[in-house]
């Protein structure tokens, strides 16, 4: 941290006032449900962000939106991930990543030739420099030539350096919040839920009756209680 001169010295016979509480610095710890401000950088660019100003450079009419990560859980790149760990609430941090922590280093193997009717098939024409969609992948387009399109299904920012400033805004407590958090994670919805003294129980359609049984485990281990599911007609309101 930069040292400020001209700030007064404080003296060490200061007054001890009984009458306030003690102020604790609480710090992260693994599995915590942590809000938090964020700017990712490669090659001192913006490449990610929930900060109006810096999120305005990657797109000028783009929101900010809260981002809630669950400390241990793979949200976000390793490297990060790993770095929210014993943090000060409210103090801003900065990390420089190796590729190998942060989106990866770039593999041959995921440059390929494909047929360029693969593309006209969907009506793409690409172009050397393209990005686009393929296979539930992005991918560049390196080149093309005759009937043959290069491409790298490698991710955009694998073998780069990466830096990333930080505030942990808040550690949260509340069971809704995190119940929310953890349904928007793994079911990308949240479905009409009830917290109980001991459950959580959850409404909804058959396609989320599988996802209560794959994840009733985690649920369990990061909020304490037992997911249960109830079938629920489409449309129809669960009286709580």
């Amino acid at each position: 941290t930069t040292k400020r001169n001209d700030l007064p010295a404080i003296s060490q016979k200061t007054t001890k006032r009984n009458d306030l509480p003690a102020i604790s610095q609480k710090t992260t710890k693994r599995n915590d449900f942590i809000e938090i401000k964020f700017t990712g950088y490669a090659n001192n660019e913006v490449f990610d962000s929930n900060i109006e100003e810096d999120l305005k450079k990657i797109n000028p009419d783009a929101k900010p939106k809260k981002t809630i990560v669950i400390i241990g859980e793979g949200m976000v790149v390793r490297g990060f991930d790993r770095a929210l760990e014993d943090k000060e609430i409210g103090k801003e941090y900065t990390i420089e990543l190796k590729p190998k922590e942060a989106f990866g280093n770039r593999d041959r193997n995921l440059i390929k030739t494909i047929p360029l009717t693969s593309f006209t098939q969907q009506k793409v024409a690409p172009r050397q420099g393209m990005v686009l969609a393929l296979d539930n992948a992005i991918v560049k387009i390196l080149a093309v030539s005759g009937a043959r399109v290069t491409a790298d299904f490698n991710n955009l920012l694998a073998g780069k350096e990466i830096k990333y400033k930080f505030i942990i805004e808040k550690i949260i407590t509340d069971e809704k919040e995190k119940t929310e958090a953890l349904l928007q994670t793994y079911l990308h919805s949240v479905p009409e839920f009830e917290i109980k003294e001991k459950e959580i129980m959850v409404w909804g359609t058959e396609s989320i009756k599988s996802f209560v049984e794959v994840y009733k485990e985690k649920f369990k281990e990061l909020i304490g209680k037992e997911i249960k599911f109830e079938l629920k007609a489409e449309g129809e309101k669960k009286d709580t």
